[in-house]
């Protein structure tokens, strides 16, 4: 499978990475769809401490005793979990990442982290000691790189301005072309990668979507979802599977360095895959897709 930088790292990530979030808690199941992923050339996994309260960690660390160096392993920090506590609560603070950092290397059984993303992130944080945090993880040699998942262009802003940042994680599809009007210019000028999540929409870019379409999609209704997706699917000059069709259409972006599908099936996980396979669009699809979906503003994530 292809490999690209991320950012100006040293990391070389497989176009499709693999989303762990989706893998459930049947530790064996897990495993088997990760150790299938590495086989078949994903290098990517990508998780963080909020998923499954830690256990989402512990799956990954376990798959990959003994690959350690075939991966690159992304998590993330900043929803703080207190036992005892319902829910969770954001703390960017400089204390609290340089903590957690250490239960996700145990969890992980790793001594350090090929990717750390802040999990979140608002103007109202203490950015400046925030970036202190992973700066000073890196120097201890507890992280190789960070990163910020994030949707808001503000904030992704101000850490692509004022920090080391090499990659940023957002969601990206064509049903959620959001990113392509401020956050990817901006990312391409400062080289820093985009890691493209939910690139098929929840499954509703997929063969399978029509069943998902009633709950409608950010600002797509029902009956938009439906017209589109027929649409898609015969968009541009080559037949293609939708799946594959919106894969390809997130990785069309040159600051693109992977996308990362979930997977709680076999089946899924080498769908999925297959997309590294595809042909990239024509540009005759690119336009066709860009004129028949919508390109929403970020007004309410400001």
């Amino acid at each position: 499978m292809k490999r690209n930088r991320l950012g100006k790292s040293e990391l070389y990530v497989s176009e499709i990475g693999l989303g762990c979030m989706s893998l459930g808690k049947d530790k064996g199941k897990a495993a088997a769809l990760i150790h299938e992923a590495m086989d078949k050339g994903i290098n990517f996994l990508d998780t963080a401490d909020l998923y499954d309260e830690g256990l989402n960690e512990e799956i990954v660390g376990e798959a990959v005793r003994g690959r350690r160096s075939d991966v690159v392993i992304a998590t993330k920090v900043g929803n703080r979990w207190e036992p005892g506590k319902e829910g969770w609560s954001w703390d960017p603070s400089k204390a609290y990442i340089k903590s957690a950092v250490k239960d996700s290397l145990r969890r992980l059984q790793t001594d350090y982290i090929d990717l750390y993303q802040l999990h979140g992130g608002t103007l109202e944080d203490p950015i400046p000691e925030t970036i202190e945090a992973f700066e000073e993880l890196k120097q201890e040699g507890l992280i190789r790189y960070y990163g910020i998942s994030s949707i808001r262009p503000n904030v992704i802003r101000e850490y692509a301005e004022r920090s080391n940042i090499v990659s940023v994680m957002s969601q990206y599809s064509i049903l959620d072309r959001r990113p392509e009007e401020q956050v990817l210019p901006l990312l391409a000028e400062k080289g820093i990668s985009l890691i493209a999540r939910g690139p098929v929409a929840k499954g509703i870019l997929t063969e399978a979507g029509a069943m998902k379409e009633a709950k409608g999609y950010l600002d797509y209704d029902k009956e938009e979802l439906a017209a589109l997706r027929a649409a898609l699917s015969e968009a541009g000059e080559n037949a293609r599977d939708l799946a594959h069709r919106a894969i390809r259409y997130a990785l069309a972006n040159p600051a693109v360095a992977t996308v990362i599908p979930g997977a709680s099936s076999l089946e899924q996980l080498l769908h999925n895959i297959a997309a590294g396979d595809a042909e990239e669009l024509t540009a005759a699809e690119l336009e066709a897709i860009r004129r028949l979906s919508k390109s929403s503003g970020y007004e309410q994530h400001r």
